[in-house]
């Protein structure tokens, strides 16, 4: 029952808002009383805290999956931004902004969570495009992973419209991977533009 819950209470947070949606809305929407949620959640804090990590978890399993499929580097990143969009593409808000706007504490908790993974995941990424010859041999990987990461969670942060933000991302894709690109990178890059915008 704890599972369905958090699955229940996460679609609908992330379609209504973590503000709006109240703990009688989710009991209402599940056909149970509100004293079932609280045997499992003592407060709505708890249940977000707990679906935000669902979501992370969610998101890295088909990161991983997307990482598997042996795409170049630079088609891998943006088969990550197509999941990100179909993702969130049913959602007006940015939950990021939300959850940053009127749960300070969960979202930086979840921010400090996604910092270690993304690094990790950027860092891998760049060192793969340098492999191919995508990238350029010369490049800081420590600072180029951060510089992606600090572009994307400002937009995160401070857009409100989910559809304005995915946007932006998309810019900022383009962006980051031209600073980077050598020439086969930049052919690259055009063929991944022409197919996903």
């Amino acid at each position: 029952m704890k599972e369905k819950i958090i699955k229940k209470a996460t679609d609908m947070f992330l379609k209504l808002g973590f503000k709006s949606v109240t703990m009688d809305d989710i009991a209402c929407e599940m056909c149970i009383s509100k004293k079932t949620i609280y045997k499992y959640f003592h407060n709505k804090e708890v249940l977000i805290e707990e679906g935000t990590e669902i979501i992370h978890q969610k998101i890295h399993t088909i990161i991983d999956e997307i990482v598997a499929k042996n795409y170049n580097a630079i088609e891998e990143n943006f088969e990550i931004r197509k999941m990100f969009k179909e993702m969130f593409q049913t959602i007006n808000d940015s939950p990021v902004y939300q959850l940053k706007k009127h749960y300070p504490e969960i979202h930086s908790k979840m921010i400090a969570n996604e910092l270690e993974d993304c690094n990790t995941m950027f860092k891998q990424n760049i060192i793969k495009g340098i492999e191919q010859d995508l990238y350029r041999k010369d490049l800081d990987v420590e600072i180029y992973a951060k510089f992606y990461y600090m572009l994307v969670f400002a937009i995160k942060e401070t857009t409100q419209l989910e559809s304005e933000s995915v946007k932006l991302e998309t810019h900022v894709l383009e962006y980051h991977t031209r600073a980077m690109a050598t020439e086969k990178g930049i052919l690259e890059l055009e063929k991944q533009l022409s197919i996903h915008t």
